[in-house]
C-alpha cells in the first residue's frame, strides 16, 4: 500500500470508527537489524503498513502480514492491539506505517 493510497484509507476507516477528522497521525519508520523483533502497543489506535518490504512479518492482535505464509490467502495491512513487527531476513530491513490516534475515545457513532 502506498502512503497516498494509506492517507485516503485512514480517511474513510476513521469516519467507520466515528473519529471524523478528530485524529491525529504520525509516520514511523523502524529499522530492524537481522532477525530482530519490536512490539507495539495499540490499543486505542491502529497502524497502516506502508510499502513493506519483504521478509518482513507484522502479526497482532487484528491482522497478519506476511509475504512468506503458505497458510494464508490475504494479507492485511491495517494492525491494532499488540503488534508484533519481525525482520525475518539476515539483512537490516524497514517497516513503515502511518500511526493513526483518535484525540477523544468515542464509542458509538452519533
Amino acid at each position: 500500500m502506498t502512503a497516498g493510497v494509506a492517507l485516503e484509507y485512514i480517511k474513510r476507516r476513521a469516519a467507520e470508527l466515528c473519529y471524523g477528522d478528530d485524529f491525529t497521525i504520525r509516520y514511523r519508520h523502524f529499522v530492524l537489524r537481522p532477525n530482530e523483533q519490536k512490539e507495539l502497543k495499540a490499543f486505542n489506535q491502529f497502524f497502516v503498513l506502508v510499502e513493506p518490504h519483504c521478509d518482513l512479518r507484522v502479526e497482532s492482535d487484528a491482522a497478519l502480514f506476511d509475504t512468506s505464509e503458505e497458510h494464508i490467502n490475504e494479507l492485511q495491512y491495517e494492525h491494532r492491539g499488540d503488534i508484533l513487527i519481525i525482520n525475518q531476513s539476515i539483512f537490516q530491513n524497514q517497516a513503515r506505517f502511518i500511526q493513526v490516534i483518535p484525540k477523544q475515545d468515542k464509542s458509538s457513532c452519533q
